[in-house]
């Protein structure tokens, strides 16, 4: 009966406004030095006053469970690879395959090295999280998935900590080790090299559940984004410019929580992971900061068969609505042997470990505390020494105008990159690690402005991997930027908004040409001849684009009809399709050219603009549920954008109605001239609560490319966060 009961209450939740959430927050009693006041806007944003650093710590953890509750819990459970707890016997697959990547091994090591002020920071948040736990009602969610309140330890923070630092190299590894298998592995092998690949392409995977465990993964994971940063010389302000967008999994409630915050050594607005006491980007008085997927190789891929040391290790699984079950983790000296998991195939022989900096103990909390407080890029890039996981190009601009871009990793020193395959023999044979400050940097470039987009870094002075994102986005921002005749905050909305895809364009052009070379005509081809790659909610070209390029692909790649994820990567056709057509007789590339526009035909008909064949479900992460859920699911919207487009919507070769996954789910643009010029958004909204009024409020503005601004001045706080609570102590009553 209190299954059905808390069921109910997440299939039918209460409607709730602003204010019923903003009242429901207990205020009394708080075990704080001094009372805390919490401002908050219309949309739920908290700008929280302390009087100490330990009660800001605190009052972050009350407001993080406070607004996001169930999605921690959620969190915790997959970082700890618990979902069947959740979900029952489907999920546990998904657990055996998380439990072997064994997020929180380093997680007492990590707790044991923090320095003494990050060691009570983080406890005092973790004990904000547990005194709201113990003074509020649970969310309605939890009755749903059978949860009921569990304490929060500061390794729990940790082992989320490293699920949003996965290597998302490991998603190409995942479809690499499968191809591996095949005879032609060698040519696709150098053909992977040569073209990368993009964050779109991450779920290279065959079965339905790698396919989840790859999407979970990308979602959870901070496995994309765009940034860019302005010098003074060609900002309108004449102060220095950031603006960024992380690429994450379209989910509900997002990934992100806006919050601002003041105390004696922080000032600052921005943006955290629900579970982590830090600001992952944002703005101070002194600097603004954000970052992109760096793509670097934190983890290698090693055969450890036949090597000694290897240990068993038993785990228990538990499962809603079934029994336990036991499983065997094994341990190498180079790590969990991920290949005893159904998603990790081997070759006849092999025992495949993962080698991951993450398992080691290094100190994100402390870099990112250490950033927010930085008064200079110089004081930021010393910050980041102790960081470790995922590997993230950090850009900052500083109130002096200075602009730089660090990578903020712990990278292995390696020998030479294998150049025939990727898997290591015997040992993965580091020599030691570089870090922030060990790494080349770039500051203040001639050009006037950086731009990074998971590209290959090769500002750091040093191999960093084998899987980058094309140059389509740097390019197109660099394009955008030059173009500009001085660049402000409407120049930088117009570059996060953009979705004109170059690449996309001349491919379209390519192939029309080989067409005309042929005297092939076809009416699709005269709709593709002034299309300048724009992937708007209106534009019919991506329609016929991206239907011919579907099948076109099936023609030239297809066996037995389908197509490798390899091969269908955007990165490898615009790297090889054309070069691959050329290839073909003239008779054959006639043939394929006929049998590609005639398919697409069909498929184009059914849709007279993009828009209506790109959507974006809003949705809780719940509305994955089948059957329950649709109960979850807010919207079904057109949208625009496409894989590789600034305003990211990632999709793979499509001939029909598809839903965006993955893409740009947040934005955030500040001038360092004016301390009140920072302006954020979210896909969805800031409050997890169902039926909250703030749960998708944001969506509007998400989709029409508005914003919230977040200021720092005393007075203009005052006035954009009107709804103030003021808590009490234990010891003031």
């Amino acid at each position: 009966m209190m299954l059905l009961i808390g069921a109910c209450s997440a299939l039918f939740p209460a409607k709730r406004s602003v204010g019923d959430r903003i009242d429901a927050l207990p205020a009394r009693d708080w075990p704080t030095e001094q009372p805390v006041t919490i401002r908050w806007n219309d949309y739920a944003v908290p700008y929280i006053e302390a009087e100490t650093d330990t009660d800001l710590a605190f009052a972050l953890g009350v407001v993080h469970h406070h607004l996001r509750a169930g999605q921690l819990r959620v969190l915790k459970h997959i970082s700890q690879g618990r979902l069947a707890e959740l979900a029952g016997p489907p999920a546990r697959g998904i657990d055996e395959a998380l439990r072997m990547l064994d997020y929180g091994k380093a997680a007492p090591d990590v707790v044991a090295s923090w320095p003494a002020d990050t060691r009570v920071f983080v406890e005092r948040f973790t004990a904000g999280l547990n005194w709201h736990q113990a003074h509020s009602r649970p969310p309605p969610e939890f009755g749903l998935l059978g949860l009921g309140p569990e304490p929060w330890r500061p390794e729990d923070l940790v082992t989320i900590g490293r699920l949003a630092g996965t290597d998302v190299n490991w998603l190409a590894f995942f479809g690499a080790l499968r191809a591996r298998l095949e005879d032609d592995w060698p040519t696709t092998w150098q053909r992977l090299k040569v073209a990368g690949l993009a964050a779109g392409d991450a779920e290279l995977v065959d079965t339905p559940d790698a396919t989840a465990l790859a999407a979970l993964l990308a979602s959870t994971s901070k496995a994309g984004s765009n940034s860019l940063a302005v010098a003074p010389d060609l900002s309108a302000s004449g102060g220095a410019l950031l603006a960024n967008d992380p690429h994450l999994g379209l989910n509900l409630p997002n990934l992100w929580l806006l919050v601002g915050a003041r105390s004696p050594s922080y000032e600052v607005v921005g943006m955290m992971i629900p579970g982590l006491p830090f600001f992952a980007l944002g703005r101070s008085p002194d600097l603004a900061w954000g970052g992109t997927n760096a793509r670097a190789l934190s983890s290698d891929i090693v055969d450890v068969a036949g090597a000694d040391g290897t240990i068993n290790e038993r785990i228990t699984l538990k499962t809603r609505f079934w029994r336990d079950t036991d499983i065997v983790r094994r341990q190498s000296p180079e790590g969990p042997i991920l290949s005893d998991s159904r998603f990790v195939p081997a070759r006849p022989g092999e025992d495949l470990a993962l080698r991951w900096v993450g398992h080691e103990p290094t100190d994100e909390i402390s870099a990112f505390l250490a950033g927010a407080r930085a008064e200079n890029v110089d004081a930021f890039r010393a910050a980041f020494e102790s960081y470790g996981v995922s590997a993230q190009n950090m850009l900052a601009v500083d109130k002096d105008g200075d602009i730089a871009k660090l990578m903020a990793a712990k990278l292995p020193i390696r020998g030479p990159l294998k150049e025939r395959d990727f898997v290591l023999r015997g040992t993965a044979g580091w020599q030691g690690y570089d870090t922030s400050t060990t790494m080349d940097w770039l500051k203040n470039p001639e050009s006037g402005f950086i731009t990074s987009a998971n590209d290959r870094p090769d500002y750091i002075g040093r191999p960093a991997g084998y899987f980058f994102s094309p140059k389509d986005r740097v390019d197109r921002m660099a394009h955008l930027v030059e173009s500009a005749d001085g660049v402000g905050f409407e120049e930088l909305r117009a570059v996060q908004v953009d979705v004109v895809s170059e690449p996309a364009a001349a491919l379209a052009r390519g192939v029309r040409e080989r067409a005309q070379a042929l005297s092939l005509l076809h009416p699709l081809l005269d709709e593709l001849e002034n299309w300048d790659g724009a992937y708007g909610i209106d534009d019919r070209g991506p329609v016929v684009f991206e239907t011919l390029l579907f099948h076109l692909t099936r023609a030239l790649y297809g066996a037995n009809g389908e197509v490798s994820r390899f091969d269908g990567s955007w990165a490898n056709l615009q790297t090889f399709l054309l070069a691959d057509l050329d290839a073909r007789p003239p008779p054959a590339r006639l043939q394929l050219l006929q049998q590609a526009l005639e398919a697409a035909e069909a498929d184009a008909a059914d849709f007279p603009v993009w828009g209506e064949m790109h959507r974006v479900r809003v949705q809780h992460l719940l509305g994955n549920i089948p059957g329950l859920g649709r109960a979850f699911r807010v919207s079904d919207l057109p949208s625009a954008g496409s894989r590789e487009t600034l305003m990211k919507r990632s999709h793979n070769l499509v001939n029909g109605r598809h839903r965006a996954t993955f893409g740009a789910q947040s934005r955030h643009i500040s001038d360092m001239a004016d301390p009140d010029a920072n302006w954020f958004v979210l896909f969805g909204g800031q409050d997890g609560w169902l039926g909250s009024k703030n749960f998708a409020d944001q969506i509007e503005l998400w989709r029409e490319g508005r914003y919230l601004q977040l200021p720092l001045t005393p007075a203009a706080v005052e006035k954009a966060f009107p709804r103030v609570v003021r808590t009490t102590t234990a010891s003031s009553g």
